[in-house]
């Protein structure tokens, strides 16, 4: 059989790549430098979860939600840019699995094209994705006002679940990637990408959590833990 003209590697982000998940810590720390007086309306984006928990609220909606809280209503885009490089230089120097980077480097040897995919917004795991390394980030995107000030409002799909899939075969469409042509590995600690994991050529289940760790198992699909 010919050799695929496109070998990718497809990253999750939170928790796959980085110890924690990254919205949360997000908003402590581009609250503190930006408003550092809407911290005391954490307690106020605990009851949003809450909401969520309760399905009150959708995934997209506690993300808007609590951009809303702890950022208002617009954050200029210069501002921006300053919280989003240290809050990336911080992730990546200290919050991120020591085998998920020696993968990376790992898949680059092989000649694969790297992308990120995650439900975080794309402002900041774009930043994140570039200290890393990667080629391509594939996220949730936010609207941005005229003069480019960041807006608490999803543009298009949050990237997450089955419109996580429908996102990157987008992607691929518009690079002009024939799915057929192409050997795609991906790797989710999360049961939520379960479409993706199916879809690919090489699936791995990493830091998996009970759910995935049980598909994984039943699937056949390669299981690893990175150590912190």
């Amino acid at each position: 059989m010919p050799r695929p003209t496109q070998r990718l590697a497809i990253y999750d982000m939170d928790k796959t790549i980085t110890h924690a998940p990254t919205w949360t810590a997000f908003l402590i720390a581009a609250a503190r430098d930006h408003a550092p007086w809407r911290l005391v309306l954490l307690p106020l984006a605990g009851i949003a979860t809450a909401g969520y928990a309760a399905k009150l609220l959708d995934r997209a909606g506690l993300k808007q939600a609590t951009q809303r809280l702890m950022l208002g209503r617009s954050v200029p885009a210069e501002a921006t840019k300053a919280i989003v490089a240290r809050f990336a230089d911080h992730v990546v120097a200290s919050g991120t699995f020591a085998g998920a980077r020696a993968q990376i480097a790992a898949d680059r040897a092989e000649g694969r094209r790297l992308v990120m995919a995650t439900a975080s917004y794309r402002f900041y795991a774009a930043a994140i994705a570039e200290r890393l390394g990667f080629d391509d980030v594939i996220a949730t995107n936010s609207r941005l006002a005229p003069d480019g000030a960041l807006l608490p409002v999803i543009d298009g799909e949050n990237c997450y679940g089955p419109a996580k899939l429908a996102m990157i075969e987008a992607w691929m469409r518009a690079q002009g990637i024939d799915r057929a042509d192409a050997h795609v590995r991906f790797y989710s600690d999360h049961v939520s990408d379960a479409p993706a994991l199916a879809w690919a050529d090489d699936a791995w289940a990493v830091n998996a959590h009970g759910p995935l760790r049980t598909l994984a198992k039943a699937e056949g699909w390669t299981i690893v833990d990175w150590e912190r």
